[in-house]
């Protein structure tokens, strides 16, 4: 029985809304611009010429050109199935040319559905946006609205006007969670009203963390510290009443798998198994820590970091490669050979080389000469073996 009552109060604040949509309506569209006529697209759509008395014969002229006699009736212009190319300016004449009335037509579409979605990344605020699902091509205004159990409608506040968006502030969260949101499309045709309702627990999602700094730990190869602020649009003197629990997931640059770790209200954590020497990438996201049904936010964005890397020891002094072209003389004087003496000196090593170098080279063309005359002679003892076996063999009695 409640259940019924309060469908049937959703009805009554739906009618009130649409009723005074009606009349907002035409309030607005009748009253701005008195010389406008709206039609919908694809349907008939009658011209009155208003300037005109009786059954007097009247001439209908569409952006200065005549209409044809067949369309007009009693002062009457008749615009059978319209298209957008009959939009435009109208006017009708009498007999004598002269102007009785100007009217501009602009055709459209009735107001129709819209798609609806909510957000909701804190306590306090829930932002609601919709979309056109058919574009009515005119001038177009929203009422929004939203209510819950025994309570009223109340103004789901829009900020600015032509922008698709509202906001409910200090939405019932606790007594009561589920929200009904109306958005009422309202058109020179017309009025229609989109009803959705929202789960506000179901609903809640934080924005990601911010400023997520990734510091490497000296003397700790495998360890990494990670920090994070709270994302800007949770309050933060509300943390302490509403607190985030936090995860954390990291992976060395190259790897499909994520490790994963969890915190509650606090804004670091250490990663103890980094993967030594190499980059990780690192994300974190955010939940209400009270209401675990609640979404998870989005991931932040990803942050790269290397754990710390033992530092290389460099030399202290660095060695002198520069040589004392300038002080040649001077290292002359020591040694106390002149140049012609060094230059003599680098020839004798020179003619060394070389007579090594030949002797080498006659050690083994001797040695291929005397392996040559080994395998001539035993080449030669095997024939003389064979010649001696041969004639053996004749000697013997047949």
């Amino acid at each position: 029985m409640p259940g019924l009552v309060s469908c049937l109060g959703h009805l009554i604040v739906t009618g009130i809304i649409i009723l005074f949509s009606d009349l907002v309506k035409s309030e607005i569209w009748t009253n701005e611009v008195s010389d406008v006529q709206f039609g919908e697209l694809g349907s008939r759509v009658t011209l009155a010429c208003g300037g005109s008395h009786g059954g007097s014969p009247v001439e209908w002229r569409f952006n200065g050109s005549s209409v044809p006699t067949w369309q007009t009736h009693e002062g009457l212009l008749a615009l059978l199935n319209t298209t957008h190319s009959m939009e435009g300016n109208y006017s009708c004449h009498d007999e004598r040319g002269t102007l009785l009335q100007s009217i501009k037509l602009r055709l459209g579409h009735p107001p129709h559905f819209v798609n609806v979605s909510c957000q909701m990344p804190n306590h306090m605020k829930i932002y609601c946006s919709w979309v056109q699902i058919k574009t009515t091509h005119l001038p177009t205004i929203y009422r929004t609205s939203y209510s819950v159990r025994w309570r009223g409608a109340e103004p789901c506040e829009q900020q600015h006007i032509g922008v698709n968006e509202c906001t409910i502030t200090d939405p019932p969260f606790w007594s009561y969670s589920k929200v009904l949101v109306n958005i009422t499309q309202i058109n020179p045709l017309g009025s229609n009203s989109t009803i959705i309702q929202i789960d506000t627990h179901e609903l809640l999602k934080p924005d990601p963390p911010k400023d997520v700094r990734v510091l490497p730990l000296e003397g700790q190869p495998t360890q990494l510290l990670v920090r994070w602020s709270c994302p800007s649009s949770w309050p933060a003197e509300s943390t302490s009443t509403f607190p985030l629990t936090f995860q954390l997931h990291y992976r060395p640059i190259g790897s499909n798998l994520w490790s994963t770790l969890e915190t509650e209200e606090n804004t670091s954590l250490k990663i103890m198994d980094a993967l030594e020497g190499h980059t990780h990438q690192i994300q974190i996201r955010a939940q209400d820590a009270l209401i675990n049904h609640s979404q998870w936010s989005e991931w932040s964005h990803v942050v790269e970091a290397r754990p710390w890397i033992e530092p290389w020891e460099e030399p202290t002094e660095e060695p002198d490669f520069s040589y004392p072209f300038d002080n040649l003389s001077s290292l002359v004087r020591t040694t106390g050979k002149s140049p012609d003496a060094l230059h003599s000196n680098g020839s004798l090593g020179l003619l060394v080389l070389l007579g090594l170098f030949a002797a080498v080279m006659v050690a083994v063309l001797l040695t291929i000469i005397v392996l040559l005359w080994v395998r001539q002679r035993k080449e030669d003892n095997v024939k003389k073996q064979e010649l001696t076996s041969m004639v053996k063999m004749k000697s013997i009695p047949i």
